[in-house]
């Protein structure tokens, strides 16, 4: 299935779609935090259906995101708030030292390991790289350990936490997932 077709459907999961109060509350409690406190510039690489980008605009920051799908950056934009650009997010379309975060969410472990590095080069000097990753049940993703690792490579800092909260997810897990925060 391409990620044009899975657009339609792709926002009921509920960390997808952030509709439930809830679970849109628990994701805002997990990221705002790890952001600067000032208005930022945000790119929301591999954005999707634009949940986090919406949730990011509506916090005051200033938000791009980029998706490789059109149907996907269709219903993101019909969220509203945020700039969105059709393309890849392992080689995104968008100026160097412009923003002051690179956010991804489920992407990284899709992508070739250089990806880390052109995301590093889209940070302003004190921007910070914010990924949420896992790795599933069903062996599909990236140890919080091999994500830091990919980190490291670029930057001083890879601060991993796991997210097990229930509350993120729509109901309980039994896998990894984590937000890894890089400010230096």
């Amino acid at each position: 299935m391409s990620w044009d077709e899975a657009a339609a459907t792709f926002d009921n999961e509920p960390d997808h779609g952030l509709r439930d109060p809830a679970v849109r509350a628990a994701w805002a409690a997990v990221l705002l935090p790890r952001l600067p406190s000032v208005r930022s510039r945000i790119a929301d690489l591999g954005c999707g259906t634009g949940s986090v980008s919406a949730l990011f605009t509506e916090a005051g920051h200033k938000v791009c995101g980029v998706d490789q799908s059109p149907r996907m950056l269709e219903i993101a934009a019909s969220k509203g708030g945020a700039e969105f650009i059709l393309g890849d997010a392992a080689d995104p379309p968008l100026t160097p030292k412009s923003f002051d975060v690179v956010f991804t969410r489920h992407v990284l472990w899709t992508l070739p390991a250089e990806a880390v590095g052109r995301w590093v080069e889209l940070l302003r000097p004190g921007g910070r790289l914010v990924l949420v990753e896992g790795r599933w049940s069903t062996g599909a993703g990236l140890t919080a350990e091999q994500c830091r690792r990919l980190v490291l490579r670029h930057r001083r800092e890879a601060v991993v936490t796991p997210l097990t909260d229930p509350a993120l997810w729509g109901g309980p897990i039994d896998d990894e997932r984590y937000v890894l925060v890089s400010a230096v």
